[in-house]
């Protein structure tokens, strides 16, 4: 007997098939972006206190962020909860408290006494700051990550801000009416905002591992480092990072004499609109 109570087979298919799952939201990675907004907030208190003539305050705000900046990549690769809007987040955290802060900080401390100048300087070093953040995004592919390529902003923003921390440590709380240190404040800007986009190379530490066992003397030595900061900080970050912002010219030097290339690009690129950014 013909069996007419049967599906058929297509329909048959269709009731016992189980319903398409949803595709997961993708949500976003609580622990290092708290840390990029701390730094962003560093960045932002560091205006506002500048605002109010608090430079010692100012310049520590940007310090801040800056061991943040230094500390949400690192445990973003730690915990495995890298992302793209992550990425975002921090370039434009970084524009705000390395780019845009620091050229605010330092055009109330000193560069608005010298007029037009004054503005055109800290505007240099803002849009270096910009344009070193957009090149690092697109040549981030083909980098030698031993180097930076040109002086990172946050090593530009601590030029310019650990200046004026000394400085006001030393008493002068502003340097309008002083005409020599402006200019000195006006030269440590450019020279800051025009080293951010050279081709100079930098060492990024990128290399140092933190998961690897080291000598005990390693330990000993990051204390006393901490220690020598602490005798009087404004002067010791300052000095560091001076000779940091000029070793990459000491590299370059010497990679030219002993004729090594002194491009930072590991890998060349064949499109014609890449060109100027790698070279």
């Amino acid at each position: 007997m013909h069996d007419g109570a049967a599906l058929p087979e297509d329909q048959h298919d269709d009731e016992t098939e189980e319903p398409a799952r949803r595709p997961r939201r993708k949500g976003i990675y609580i622990l290092p972006n708290l840390f990029t907004l701390a730094a962003l907030f560093g960045g932002f208190y560091a205006i506002v206190m500048a605002m109010n003539g608090r430079f010692e305050n100012a310049a520590i705000g940007i310090f801040s962020a800056m061991v943040l900046d230094s500390l949400d990549g690192r445990v973003a690769r730690m915990t495995n909860t890298q992302s793209a809007f992550g990425e975002q987040m921090d370039s434009l955290s970084d524009m705000v408290s390395f780019g845009a802060a620091p050229a605010l900080i330092v055009y109330e401390w000193a560069l608005k006494g010298l007029g037009k100048l004054g503005w055109i300087a800290a505007f240099v070093y803002c849009a270096g700051a910009a344009l070193r953040l957009a090149r690092f995004n697109t040549n981030i592919g083909v980098v030698d990550k031993r180097f930076f390529q040109g002086l990172p902003s946050p090593a530009a923003a601590a030029l310019v801000v650990g200046f004026i921390w000394l400085m006001d440590d030393a008493g002068f709380h502003g340097a309008r009416e002083i005409e020599w240190l402006a200019w000195v404040a006006f030269g440590f800007t450019l020279f800051a905002g025009l080293t951010m986009v050279t081709n100079v190379p930098f060492y990024s530490f990128k290399d140092v591992s933190f998961k690897r066992s080291v000598p005990f003397i390693v330990i000993v030595a990051i204390a006393l480092g901490i220690a020598v900061i602490n005798i009087h900080p404004p002067t010791v970050l300052f000095g560091l990072f001076v000779i940091y912002g000029l070793s990459g010219y000491g590299v370059y030097v010497w990679k030219r004499l002993k004729g090594k290339p002194v491009s930072v690009i590991a890998t060349s690129t064949d499109e014609p609109d890449e060109r100027g950014l790698h070279g």
